[in-house]
Parts: C-alpha cells; sequence; structure tokens
C-alpha cells in the first residue's frame, strides 16, 4: 500500500514540534491506515527535506540547528572497517595472493600507469583493475585530506549539521569517507555521489557501512551530462581529484556552482603535484574575477580585492603522514626490485593537497585587506628590487627548502602575484620565528623584507633577516 505524501508532511511537520514522531503512531493519522514499515519507508525518504533525523529507538525528531563544531580532525591511519573493505574487494577480484604473481604485478603496473598519466596530464580511463589499483594507492590520503579543509568552515560556523552534499566525480570514496568520520553522528546527510567509471563499484561497497542518517545516492552519469538541480540545493558542492579529468573544468564547476545555496561551500581538493595542484588554481582563478559572483573563502585570498594572482599557482598543505595500510605494505613488500632500489614505490602516506574552498555569498575566512599606504603588492616588486619593504601576504606552504643548512623557504602570495614569491630566512629571530610555526592560509604582516630577484627560478625571494618583523595577523 501507498502512502499519502501530502498528509504524511502535514502530519509531521506538526507532530515535530510536540514529540517524537513514530511510524507506530503516524499510519493512524494517514488515510488507509498504511502498514507501519511502509510508513517508515516514507520518513526515511522524507526525512531531510522535513529536517528530521531518525534515532537508534526509530523515531524522527528535528535535527540539531546548530552548526557543526570541529571535531578535532588528526587521522593517525586510514581506518581498521575501511582499509577491510579494500582487502575484501581486493581478495574477491584477484584471490587470496592479490599481491603477488601476475595479480600483484598487474596491480603495480596499473599504479604505475596511473601515477605517469597524473604527472604527464594525460586522460585516465578507469576500469576494474584501474579502480582498485587508486582506490588501493589514493583512497587514505584523500580520506585524510577532506577533513582538514573542512575545519576551516566548521570553525567558523559555516558547517550546517544538516547537509545536503553533491561528490562530482566522487572516485572510489576516499572524500566521502572522511566527511562521514568528520561529521557527528547526529548530522542529517543527504548525499549524492556523481561517478560514471568503474570506480562508482567500489564508492558503493565504501558506502555500504555508513550510519543511517547520511543517505546516499550513487548517481552513475557524466558530470557533462547530469543536472545538478535536480538533486536539490547543494550546501556542499565537492570536486576532489577530478579537474584534470574534465575537458572543460571551469565550464562544468561555473554550472554546479548554479545549484549552490547562497550560503553554501564549493570544495576543490586536487593531489599536491604541479599539474593537478596548477590547474586547481587555473580553475579557480577562471571562476573568481575580481569583479566575479563568487569568491574565494580560503586560502589564496585576494587581499588586494581589485587584483587577481597570475602566477603559476603551485601552493599545496601538508599535514601528518598517516600509517600505511596493509594493502600498500602487501603490494610494496611482494614488488621485485633492483639491489639499490628503495622500497616504498606503492606506498602512499603522505597528506598533502591543494584546495580552494568558493562562497557565492562573498564570504572570506579572514576580512583582512591591504593598505596601500602600509603594504607593498607583490604585482609591484619588479620596482622594489634590493629594497626593503613591508608586506600583507597569505603562507602558501610549509617549509619548502631540502633541510640541512639550506634556509627556511615558504612560498606567499597577496592576490596580485604574477610570478611566484618566497620568503627566505636567513636569520631566524624572535622577531620572525611565528613564520615557521603559522599554519597554512594564515595571513602574515612581514616589515622590513628584502626583495630580491632570483634569475635561476624566475622567482622573487624576500630576505628575512633577523631584523625582519613577520607577525601572524589572522589564522
Amino acid at each position: 500500500m501507498s502512502v499519502d505524501r501530502e498528509a504524511l508532511r502535514d502530519t509531521a511537520k506538526y507532530l515535530r514540534n510536540v514529540r517524537p514522531i513514530d511510524p507506530d503512531e503516524v499510519y493512524e493519522y494517514l488515510p488507509g491506515q498504511p502498514h507501519q514499515a511502509v510508513v517508515r519507508t516514507a520518513l526515511r525518504e522524507e526525512a531531510y527535506d522535513l529536517g528530521l533525523f531518525e534515532t537508534d529507538g526509530g523515531t524522527f525528531v528535528p535535527v540539531d540547528d546548530e552548526p557543526v563544531d570541529p571535531p578535532g580532525w588528526g587521522p593517525e591511519a586510514f581506518p581498521d572497517e575501511y582499509e577491510a573493505t579494500i582487502e575484501d574487494l581486493l581478495f574477491d577480484a584477484y584471490g587470496l595472493d592479490w599481491h603477488e604473481g601476475d595479480t600483484g604485478d598487474t596491480l603495480r603496473e596499473t599504479v604505475d600507469r596511473l601515477k605517469e598519466d597524473y604527472y604527464r596530464g594525460n586522460p585516465v580511463e578507469y576500469d576494474a583493475d584501474a579502480a582498485l589499483a587508486y582506490a588501493l594507492y589514493h583512497q587514505p590520503d584523500f580520506y585524510a585530506a577532506v577533513g582538514y579543509v573542512l575545519d576551516r568552515l566548521a570553525d567558523r560556523g559555516l558547517l550546517p549539521r544538516r547537509l545536503r552534499v553533491l561528490d562530482v566525480g566522487a572516485g572510489t570514496g576516499g572524500p566521502a569517507l572522511g566527511l562521514h568520520d568528520y561529521l557527528p553522528d547526529d548530522a542529517l546527510v543527504d548525499y549524492h555521489a556523481l561517478e560514471p567509471s568503474a570506480n562508482a563499484d567500489i564508492l558503493d561497497d565504501a558506502l555500504d557501512d555508513t550510519r543511517q542518517n547520511f543517505r546516499t545516492a550513487v548517481h552513475r552519469e557524466r558530470a557533462e551530462e547530469f543536472d545538478p538541480e535536480s538533486v536539490g540545493e547543494v550546501d556542499l558542492l565537492l570536486f576532489g581529484n577530478v579537474l584534470s579529468e574534465l575537458d572543460d573544468p571551469e565550464a562544468v564547476v561555473s554550472r554546479y556552482l548554479d545549484a549552490l545555496a547562497e550560503d553554501g561551500s564549493c570544495l576543490l581538493l586536487a593531489p599536491a603535484d604541479l599539474n593537478t595542484s596548477t590547474e586547481l588554481r587555473r580553475v579557480e582563478r577562471a571562476l573568481t574575477p575580481s569583479n566575479g559572483d563568487v569568491s574565494v573563502y580560503a586560502p589564496d585570498l585576494r587581499l588586494w580585492p581589485d587584483d587577481t594572482p597570475d602566477d603559476r599557482g603551485w601552493s599545496f598543505e601538508e599535514r601528518p603522514d598517516l600509517a600505511t595500510p596493509s594493502f600498500q605494505r602487501k603490494l610494496d613488500e611482494a614488488a621485485t626490485r633492483a639491489y639499490d632500489e628503495e622500497p616504498g614505490t606503492y606506498v602512499n602516506t603522505d597528506v598533502k593537497f591543494s584546495w580552494v574552498l568558493l562562497r557565492p555569498d562573498g564570504e572570506r575566512r579572514h576580512p583582512v585587506v591591504a593598505n596601500a599606504e602600509r603594504h607593498a603588492r607583490l604585482a609591484d616588486s619588479e620596482e622594489h628590487v634590493t629594497d626593503r619593504v613591508n608586506l600583507l601576504a597569505v603562507k602558501l606552504s610549509d617549509d619548502l627548502s631540502p633541510g640541512g643548512d639550506a634556509n627556511p623557504l615558504y612560498k606567499i602570495g597577496d592576490g596580485s602575484e604574477q610570478l611566484e614569491h618566497y620568503l627566505v630566512v636567513t636569520g631566524e629571530s624572535v622577531l620572525n620565528r611565528d613564520l615557521a610555526t603559522a599554519p597554512y592560509g594564515s595571513i602574515l604582516s612581514v616589515e622590513n623584507v628584502l626583495v630580491l630577484w632570483n634569475d635561476d627560478e624566475g622567482a622573487y625571494n624576500l630576505v628575512c633577516g633577523k631584523e625582519t618583523v613577520v607577525d601572524v595577523v589572522a589564522v
């Protein structure tokens, strides 16, 4: 028997302000008194739009209106249950000794090919082997990365507890699982994944263990052909490691932004390697001209509001490594190597990623702008070579130096830069020690820094001596 949905919604809207909604009671109010199990199923399907959270006892209550608080995200390892899912898929596809013999060689060759294609910027095709290789190599680091970016929204009260998500190019589910574990148990989530390739088969398995109020749907369609507004107004739009695989990424992202709520966020996420990272920045800049409707919330802030950066744009965040998952360790240990070849080729525990959060409401993480009377624009650095200047800038890297006796080196930007700029610390002191500890994306005030041109690198070195003052304005 079907349920009169309009009557169900009216009854739920009334009861939600009175007491928990119990399907064993609600059916009595509905035309024809449909079976309680049918009413429960219908309530689950209507729950998100009604703002109802299903409790462990089977009743439905209004979801908490308070935004998500940062949970202290900092995973040390890929969770055991997700690791087991991938191991089970490898076993089902290749047998108990999947990491050895011909099947192990096939997986290693596929990982090598994927890495080479990403490095070269080649198109990537995902068949069943490639999907498993991708999950094996990339699932853990993308799981970790997404939570660190979500912190930037949650700590400003910008991540709602009732959340509709559209994950474009969801892959095998790394970001989806990270999002799931980041959110509190009382969050109400309507999650839609868009994944046309064989990756979707693994994604389906990965999403099997999500909790009951994290409702999922996988759409096996290409981004270019899917109607993003068909899922309803979106609170979080996610493009994870997919921009470099789209023929016209800025056109696709622009169209999907039309489905974003006015106070929603769009997260573009990519690996830290040169091609994918700089492609993300190119798309970001195409979508956010100085007079555009979409703004950069973080990290690459426009501290000079009328300017747009045009440097190479290679910047990325680094977080603590994960423990080596068992499936990566097994694949790597079974590899045949030359006598002088180091292990670790098939281990990927680095958490290094490029990202940007875009907002249609003009919200910026730091409402800080530079002052022409106090600060030099990075776009004008040519005029200041061999001069000492004061700057307002965003920290866009951890220490990039090779270590040892090399001077610490940090990429910065202010939204006006046309070429790369690096702060080079030649003399550490109490005046500039905040530079080393400031988090990625922090706003820095830099006083008395020497501007030099590095002809070998085609970039500007901003030399921080002991007398240079570096203060953190905002984090």
